[in-house]
């Protein structure tokens, strides 16, 4: 059920993805990605995998944090999946191979970026190993309201 995304999962990745832009604050973006942009970030290199159960129904991905020398053995994730799926173990399957891949890579350390209000992404993430580490005080804004960042992080 976990296989590695194709550029042609990309509209079923925009469904998912630009639902929750529309809809939540699990992402403060308010711009959704764009079928090209979804294939670019799959082309990429990085990490990129699907839940694939008649259909793509989810996603898992890490890439690198902030980018820079200093920090090549820390990644961050994303991890989203369709409504239907949550609670039947997709989330925690997906979790194991990013952590899997990125052991095997050599990272370090994994970082989540989770709404502070996603009390349920939060208590995912401390299932899963991670420890709370920062909290940002409204740094995002959405939905015309300011949005507070939980920031958490497991060793890998």
């Amino acid at each position: 059920m976990i296989r590695p995304a194709t550029p042609d999962d990309a509209p079923a990745l925009g469904a998912i993805w630009n639902r929750v832009i529309r809809e939540t604050t699990s992402i403060f973006n308010a711009t959704e990605r764009s079928e090209a942009e979804i294939a670019q970030i799959i082309g990429n290199g990085d990490p990129f995998f699907v839940w694939d159960e008649d259909g793509v129904q989810g996603f898992a991905r890490w890439f690198p944090f902030r980018g820079t020398d200093g920090y090549r053995h820390t990644v961050e994730h994303t991890i989203l999946l369709a409504p239907g799926l949550h609670g039947r173990g997709a989330g925690r399957a997906m979790m194991g191979r990013l952590f899997e891949t990125a052991r095997a890579a050599d990272k370090h350390v994994m970082v989540a970026c989770v709404t502070a209000e996603n009390t349920a992404g939060i208590a995912f993430h401390e299932r899963m190993g991670f420890e709370r580490s920062g909290y940002m005080p409204q740094v995002g804004h959405k939905f015309g309201r300011w949005l507070d960042l939980a920031i958490l992080q497991k060793r890998l």
